[in-house]
């Protein structure tokens, strides 16, 4: 498959200082900020500092070192926003994945009961 990254997305220019965000965590590997249009009461999304289009792009040509600190990053968000009664991470991925912006994240849900993810 070919993942051609688009420079242009909006993660991309939060990543590079040119679109202001919400930062809940930051390490070497990745960047969490709180979703605009928030879900739930946690809303936080987490994405790789790679350019990387979608999961398994970044689960196919992420370093080890990349993967690892990405997971750091997500258990750093859940312990910050603290999630303990439980909460969903969601990965859209292409179009029947509906995801809107074409680099990897990961979207953090929880502070609240959140009911079946599918119907039917």
């Amino acid at each position: 498959m070919d993942f051609a990254y688009d420079d242009q997305n909006i993660f991309a220019k939060i990543l590079r200082g040119e679109i202001p965000n919400k930062t809940v965590y930051e390490n070497d590997h990745a960047l969490a900020f709180e979703d605009i249009a928030p879900q739930a009461p946690v809303h936080v999304l987490i994405i790789p500092k790679g350019a990387y289009v979608s999961l398994d792009h970044f689960a196919r040509d992420a370093s080890a070192e990349d993967q690892a600190g990405f997971m750091q990053a997500v258990a750093e968000v859940c312990r910050i926003t603290d999630v303990g009664a439980g909460f969903r991470a969601i990965a859209n991925t292409r179009t029947h994945g509906v995801q809107d912006v074409p680099h990897y994240h990961m979207h953090i849900l929880g502070g609240r009961q959140l009911g079946r993810m599918l119907q039917g």
